[in-house]
């Protein structure tokens, strides 16, 4: 027993590697970015809040989960790698609302609007992102926030960090729950939703604080009263557009959003950004 001990001992330990997810690329270089001071104690106020909100959505995520089950085939909680702070991969949890196959045929792609794939109860809590709950525990692991840029899988951040720029300022924090891109926009489609939301992110890092978070979760609880919420809470947000050329290289059992060819800079595509007047986009 103590020979097998120090065997163990010896081995060199690997860290935040689950044998339940693939193996972590190569590790993405620093970020330049500074985050504001916030985050120094932003953690200790997240694993409380999610503690806390899990005394109400523990109940509601059982009864969501059984309907998932009672309902389309496969688990009731799904799992999926994403990637975290300084790169670091972890298990994201997720109240399934598609088939269980539904990326057998085509591999890791983004959700369009009608999706097939999306079960009818799956509909529902996208609709109110009720399906986000169980993150509350990764939240509680100290993987993610309850505010912060939105974490994505490993195959598409091969791709999109080569492609847009400052995309890698956002793992500089833990990715969120919730957050100021995710309110302002729609879930990515294409490089320029997500270059619209890298903006959003990147000025989130910089002048978060504690007033900022309390309303961008009283703004997120209260999404589905489709209210203007976004202005009464001073949270719209129009971020800027970038003029950098895109090239996105093909990656395999991964489809590339968006493919945009490199040319003079007159003849460059310009995002489709709202009009601006007098300093301040104009909401839609």
């Amino acid at each position: 027993m103590v020979r097998l001990l120090l065997r163990q001992a010896r081995r060199p330990r690997i860290r935040h590697r689950n044998p339940d997810l693939p193996a972590a690329s190569a590790a993405l270089p620093a970020s330049p970015i500074v985050p504001a001071p916030f985050f120094r104690w932003k953690g200790y106020f997240d694993r409380l809040a999610a503690l806390v909100l899990l005394i109400p959505g523990l109940p509601l995520m059982l009864v969501l989960v059984v309907l998932v089950r009672l309902t389309s085939r496969g688990p009731g909680i799904y799992k999926q790698c994403r990637v975290g702070l300084n790169g670091r991969h972890f298990c994201m949890y997720k109240i399934r609302t598609m088939r269980q196959d539904a990326e057998a045929a085509t591999g890791p792609v983004w959700t369009q609007a009608g999706d097939p794939r999306v079960t009818p109860i799956g509909r529902f809590l996208r609709a109110f992102h009720l399906d986000e709950l169980p993150q509350l525990f990764n939240v509680l692991k100290g993987q993610m926030a309850l505010v912060g840029p939105r974490p994505e899988r490993p195959e598409f951040v091969a791709v999109l960090s080569e492609s847009i720029a400052h995309y890698r300022d956002r793992i500089a924090v833990r990715p969120g729950v919730t957050g100021v891109a995710q309110l302002n926009l729609p879930p990515d489609s294409d490089l320029d939703s997500v270059r619209r939301k890298v903006d959003l992110d990147r000025q989130y890092i910089q002048e978060a604080n504690w007033w900022m978070d309390l309303r961008i979760l009283l703004c997120t609880a209260l999404r589905f009263t489709k209210l203007p919420l976004l202005g009464l809470f001073g949270l719209y947000r129009a971020p800027s557009c970038s003029e950098r050329p895109l090239a996105v290289a093909r990656r395999p059992h991964v489809q590339a959003p968006q493919t945009v060819s490199v040319g003079p800079p007159s003849a460059r595509p310009r995002p489709n950004c709202p009009p601006i007047a007098n300093g301040k986009t104009k909401p839609r």
